[in-house]
């Protein structure tokens, strides 16, 4: 298919990418990668248990261990494919089956949340824009930085469940504070390793707003074994 012919060449074309953008600032530029993808993972993982966490307890009563031990698979899933889309139908049996979501809501909500609720999309929006000002010496303002969230909020709303729509939608983000559109290849090499991390947290997000959803319109079924009295 033409998909897969654009995968198989797609690695020379962010290699074409990157040559220009290094022999401009030299290697050194591929070293802080690594704080990229640490910075990524260790937001997404301090604004799943932070919010997620604190959401299906205080509006579900669920907890934590409960909620992230049910959708597990379906971030596994997510992770491995990079896909929003490609995981909803295990999402959706995860939020059924295991956290008590009546099927009615599972369906709205969760579609819904595939297409429009991307908050691990934002935040690696935002680290990747706050990297490559750093990489071109250039000091957001705290109004650029205020753009910046917004319009990583905006842009991962309108991103595509698919893998690597996030990256797309990162150059409107740079665009939005001016940086330069062409540093993004810096960040095309290591994009599938951010995708597969904040895709995760979209889903894990969508399955936390079907719970509070559920729990609000009093449809939550009891699927947590309680301790023996």
């Amino acid at each position: 298919s033409i998909t897969s012919i654009i995968m198989q060449y797609a690695p020379i074309g962010v290699f074409a990418l990157m040559v220009p953008v290094v022999a401009e600032n030299g290697p050194k530029v591929l070293l802080p990668l690594l704080k990229v993808v640490i910075a990524v993972y260790l937001g997404c993982i301090i604004h799943s248990i932070a919010v997620y966490s604190l959401s299906v307890k205080i509006f579900a009563g669920m907890s934590p261990k409960h909620f992230f031990k049910g959708i597990f698979e379906a971030a596994m899933v997510a992770f491995t494919t990079s896909s929003s889309s490609g995981a909803l139908p295990v999402t959706m049996r995860n939020a059924q089956e295991n956290l008590g979501v009546p099927q009615s809501i599972a369906a709205f909500v969760l579609p819904l949340g595939a297409t429009i609720n991307m908050d691990g999309t934002a935040l690696y929006q935002g680290v990747c824009a706050l990297f490559i000002a750093q990489i071109y010496g250039v000091n957001l303002t705290i109004g650029q930085q205020l753009t910046v969230i917004l319009s990583a909020t905006l842009a991962s709303i309108g991103t595509a469940g698919v893998p690597g729509a996030g990256f797309i939608m990162l150059t409107m983000v740079l665009q939005s504070v001016g940086l330069p559109i062409e540093a993004s290849a810096l960040i095309a090499g290591i994009d599938r390793i951010l995708d597969m991390i904040r895709t995760s947290i979209n889903i894990v997000g969508d399955a936390s707003c079907s719970v509070v959803v559920a729990a609000t319109e009093g449809e939550l079924r009891e699927t947590e074994k309680k301790p023996a009295s």
